[in-house]
């Protein structure tokens, strides 16, 4: 428990000393003694679960939530794709009750509280809990900017909107200008490889350039896939690396990211031997912005039905669902990343590459999401332009 408690204050998800953290093993167990363990801890007579987790967000994710839990209608839908095939939906509760709390949890796996925080669990580990915890903050701040700027467009936001937003700007960490640099390619042994995406996976969380286990990692070398495995920590690597032969002459792929399909197919299509698969936040905003939405007869399934070539600035936008399906990124990824080495999924994240090691794809990774960033201020600029101009004119 202490560990993930270490890394929601680490990922700045968390203040230190805030989190509730209870766990069923032998008997049940609390990181601290608080006054919300007595309405947590009947939770696991209720459901089955092994973990809870109750905390309030740091900012700007506290104010985020309570924003967004105050306008729904006891449900936050959200549009990305963790959410789609992940959460469905969070509950709002305004009861901080058990039987509140245990009723949501039945269906979902993380219910807010507005001025209180969120609560969260898992049936085998703490581990889930974490991940609960950060893909909701996640999801909630990528529906947030995504709603504001669409609000902005439409000419509908009022003036308590413009307040909320500025003071979750005041809390929102300026873009860091990263500088990592990593063992260079090309790799001449499996231990090379392996240590080379241990080595990748570290700086991408740092930078916040994946939330909780929402990314993976790969190098192509010797006709097998050496990639990080389904649900593992893109900074804990070690040992959950899988190696995957390109002819399906091993069944270690059922272990590996679910996303293994779209690597091969980008190595078998392209040059390229090294693939860096992030969720950062802008990109995946700007990603989901269509000024064309609602008048689209396509709209709900833009992930995986827009028909436009679009692009921010020279980056492609692609849809996909994730597997090998007929609609899957594994069959739209590949020819985009051959003219970009870049491309960005459509509500998912971004695929970067390089031709022997990680130092490019991770550079071009962080100069997508600080394009995507920059894209999305100058275009709210446009409409604040636009607005004191209609406000001038009356």
């Amino acid at each position: 428990m202490r560990k993930f408690e270490e890394k929601l204050v680490a990922q700045s998800l968390i203040l230190p000393g805030t989190a509730v953290m209870g766990q069923w093993d032998a008997g049940l167990e609390w990181n601290r003694p608080d006054p919300t363990v007595a309405v947590l801890a009947p939770l696991f007579d209720h459901l089955n679960i092994s973990t809870v987790l109750f905390a309030r967000p740091a900012e700007p994710y506290g104010t985020i939530l309570d924003y967004l839990a105050q306008r729904s209608m006891g449900v936050i839908h959200l549009k990305d794709n963790e959410t789609r095939t992940f959460l469905h939906d969070i509950p709002v509760l305004h009861d901080f009750t058990s039987e509140a709390m245990a009723g949501a949890l039945k269906g979902r796996k993380a219910a807010i509280l507005p001025g209180r925080g969120l609560v969260t669990c898992g049936t085998v580990s703490p581990e889930q809990t974490f991940v609960n915890f950060s893909s909701v903050l996640f999801s909630c701040f990528v529906k947030f900017f995504s709603d504001y700027l669409a609000k902005a467009f439409s000419g509908t936001l009022e003036e308590e909107d413009r307040k909320i937003f500025d003071h979750v700007l005041s809390g929102l960490p300026a873009f860091s200008e990263t500088k990592a640099s990593f063992r260079k390619g090309p790799f001449d042994t499996e231990e090379a490889v392996c240590g080379a995406v241990c080595e990748a996976g570290k700086p991408v969380v740092n930078y916040g350039l994946v939330d909780s286990v929402m990314g993976n990692i790969s190098c192509c070398f010797d006709h097998k896939v050496y990639i990080s495995q389904t649900g593992s920590f893109l900074d804990e690597l070690e040992g959950c690396v899988d190696a995957c032969p390109m002819d399906h002459s091993s069944c270690t792929g059922i272990t590996a990211s679910s996303e293994l399909p779209t690597h091969m197919a980008v190595y078998r299509n392209s040059y390229l031997k090294t693939i860096l698969h992030g969720h950062p936040k802008f990109a995946v905003i700007m990603s989901m912005y269509c000024e064309r939405e609602k008048d689209c007869p396509l709209s709900g399934e833009c992930h995986t039905k827009c028909p436009e070539k679009r692009t921010l600035g020279t980056i492609p936008i692609v849809t996909g669902e994730g597997g090998s399906g007929p609609l899957s990124i594994s069959r739209t990824v590949p020819s985009a990343m051959m003219a970009a080495k870049g491309v960005i999924v459509y509500g998912h994240g971004v695929f970067t590459g390089g031709e022997t090691d990680f130092n490019e794809p991770f550079e071009r990774l962080c100069s997508i999401e600080k394009t995507c960033r920059e894209a999305y201020f100058n275009r709210l600029g446009q409409f604040k332009a636009v607005e004191r101009e209609r406000l001038w004119e009356k």
